[in-house]
C-alpha cells in the first residue's frame, strides 16, 4: 500500500467528502467523554491534513501523523504552523500526551491481522493523557464488505480526466482494493496501479482491543461518515 504516484491527485479524488460536516460529527460523539480542558490533539494517519484543517481550531496543539510522506507533505502545505510526523500508527513515538487522539478514513483497516489492530491501539493508548480520547472510524466489518462488486470514480476537469475502477474482493478476512487510475494532463496520460489490503473486524474484535488497552469504549453505528465511530476514554487515574 503506498500513495507515492497518487498522492497528488488524492483531494481531488475524495473532493465529495465535506471534512468540515464530518469534524462537526466528530466533535459532538467525543463531547460527552472529552475533558472541557482539551488542548492538545493527534490525528493519526491524517493524510493531507484536511480534517486538521478543521480540527486545529479547537486546541492549542494540533499534530499529524501518517506513514505516507508524499502525504504528510501535502498535509504540511495546508498547515504549515503545524507539527507533523511520519511514522506507523502500530510503533510512533511522539514526545507529548494528547486529550484526544483520531484515526479517522478507516485508515485502522490497514492493520490487517488482529495481534496489529490491538498493538496499533495500544500505541495510541500510550500517547493519551489521564482521561485522554481515542476515536476511530473502522473500516467495513466482514458481514458488510460486498467482495466481487466493481466501482469507478470519474473527475473530468478541463485539464485533469481520472478514471479509477476496482473490483472489490476478499480473502478470509482481508479486504482487497486494487486500484486502477488512468490520469490525463496536458503534458501526459499515465496508469498506475494502487493496492489496498485492509482487514474486516467485528465489533466485538475492535471493542475487545479497546478494553485490552485499558480504555473505557463505546461504539456509534452511525460514526461521522455512516461507517460507524469507536471512542475509548482513558481513565484519569491510569
Amino acid at each position: 500500500m503506498g500513495y507515492q504516484q497518487s498522492a497528488a491527485y488524492y483531494d481531488r479524488i475524495y473532493a465529495f467528502k465535506d471534512y468540515r460536516a464530518e469534524v462537526e460529527r466528530l466533535t459532538e460523539l467525543v463531547g460527552p467523554d472529552l475533558s472541557p480542558d482539551a488542548s492538545r490533539l493527534l490525528d493519526v494517519a491524517c493524510g493531507t491534513g484536511k480534517h486538521l484543517e478543521h480540527l486545529k481550531t479547537r486546541f492549542s496543539r494540533a499534530d499529524g501523523l501518517d506513514l505516507s510522506a508524499e502525504l504528510i507533505a501535502i498535509a504540511r502545505q495546508r498547515n504549515p504552523e503545524l507539527r507533523f510526523h511520519t511514522g506507523d500508527m502500530r510503533s510512533f513515538e511522539v514526545d507529548a500526551r494528547f486529550d484526544l487522539i483520531t484515526c479517522l478514513f478507516s485508515s485502522i483497516g490497514y492493520m490487517t491481522t488482529v495481534d496489529d489492530l490491538h498493538v496499533a491501539i495500544a500505541c495510541m493508548t500510550r500517547h493519551l493523557a489521564p482521561g485522554g480520547v481515542l476515536a476511530i472510524e473502522p473500516w467495513f466489518t466482514p458481514d458488510q464488505w460486498m467482495a466481487n462488486t466493481t466501482h469507478a470514480d470519474f473527475i473530468d476537469d478541463s485539464e485533469l480526466k481520472i478514471a479509477r475502477v476496482n473490483t472489490s474482493l476478499v480473502e478470509g478476512r482481508i479486504s482487497i482494493v486494487d486500484l486502477h487510475h488512468l490520469i490525463g494532463t496536458p503534458e501526459e496520460t499515465v496508469h498506475f496501479l494502487e493496492k489496498h489490503r485492509l482487514g474486516l473486524y467485528t465489533v466485538d474484535e475492535m471493542t475487545a482491543a479497546f478494553r485490552e488497552s485499558g480504555l473505557i469504549v463505546r461504539f456509534d453505528p452511525e460514526g461521522i461518515t455512516g461507517r460507524g465511530l469507536y471512542v475509548g476514554r482513558l481513565e484519569s487515574d491510569v
